[in-house]
């Protein structure tokens, strides 16, 4: 193998630019031309494709986002399209394919390798951290960390103005955004599509708070976990206290990557890179227990999410 080609796809996420960066390094340095592909699969099938050198992704390590650019691609679900993706690669010369993203991003992988024989590897860029097969995505480390500010920031306020703040953040269906930052910030409440809540319960917990003499409390409300308008009418109807909602949206996807973003993506990049070099395909490299592995993409798609109860409790714990 002595050419590949690297895309992001999907959402983007902090961190994609550190995991091109260490794939297109690493792979020069073992003798491979490398080439990016310009918004994901569907500048594939246009046939964006550039060489890329070292000096390729220079002073990209800290930046947010991905250079690459990325766009949805509905498309790609066609096997015409996919096919004409494929020509496009053996066009120049190019049999293997990074792919750095989420599970849509995944399932075009394998549908270009079962398809059209491309040998392909997933790397999880995701802030969602909705991928079960790994313990963490590239992006999520940083989000999670974007929505701690904010409820920094949100406590100097709602505490000012004896106010309780519901803090919407995304996640799509997984509420692990909303759990690790209700934890590491110190929420009183952590509302996710993973558990069930009782909205009349925590109205008379924030009651029972605001007698005690507690000026403010932070509702962490994960985006898939039910209508946010039509709770903090109900919590305001229910406890006689404001309820103020703020939506970070897609602030989470921006910024500096954190530390553990920049290594776990390098530390991805590399295994993907020596499972091209071994001639291996459909692999989803992923992180377990600190360490890096892949397993097959059709069985790492197919592991179910399973919410870390255990440190939810911990959360409503600490948080009474």
């Amino acid at each position: 193998m002595k050419k590949l080609a690297i895309l992001t796809s999907g959402g983007d996420a902090p961190g994609m630019n550190a995991c091109v960066r260490a794939c297109v390094r690493y792979a020069i340095a073992k003798d491979i031309d490398v080439y990016g592909i310009e918004r994901g699969y569907a500048g594939l099938i246009a046939n964006k494709i550039n060489f890329m050198s070292t000096r390729s992704v220079s002073d990209i390590v800290h930046r947010g986002g991905t250079i690459l650019k990325t766009a949805r691609c509905p498309e790609f679900k066609s096997v015409e399209f996919q096919e004409q993706a494929a020509e496009t690669l053996q066009a120049y010369g190019i049999d293997s394919l990074i792919v750095i993203g989420g599970d849509g991003s995944f399932r075009g992988a394998k549908d270009l390798s079962d398809n059209c024989g491309i040998n392909v590897v997933g790397i999880p860029g995701t802030i969602d951290n909705d991928l079960a097969y790994t313990d963490y995505t590239i992006g999520f480390d940083t989000a999670v960390n974007t929505v701690l500010n904010a409820i920094n920031n949100l406590r100097d306020t709602m505490g000012s103005h004896e106010r309780v703040s519901l803090l919407e953040v995304m996640g799509r269906k997984c509420g692990d955004i909303a759990l690790y930052a209700s934890l590491a910030g110190g929420a009183e409440f952590c509302l996710t599509p993973e558990v069930p809540f009782d909205i009349k319960e925590i109205s008379k917990t924030l009651v029972k708070s605001r007698k005690r003499g507690k000026t403010s409390n932070m509702i962490v409300f994960a985006e898939g976990a039910g209508d946010r308008e039509a709770i903090c009418k109900e919590l305001e109807s229910l406890t006689g206290l404001s309820v103020k909602t703020t939506t970070l949206g897609y602030v989470q996807r921006g910024g500096a990557p954190t530390m553990a973003d920049r290594v776990l993506a390098a530390r991805m990049a590399v295994k993907a890179v020596d499972l091209m070099i071994e001639g291996k395909t459909n692999r989803a490299v992923g992180i377990k227990d600190n360490h890096i592995f892949d397993m097959d993409i059709s069985e790492a798609l197919a592991v179910k999410h399973n919410f870390n109860d255990e440190l939810y409790n911990v959360m409503n714990i600490l948080a009474r």
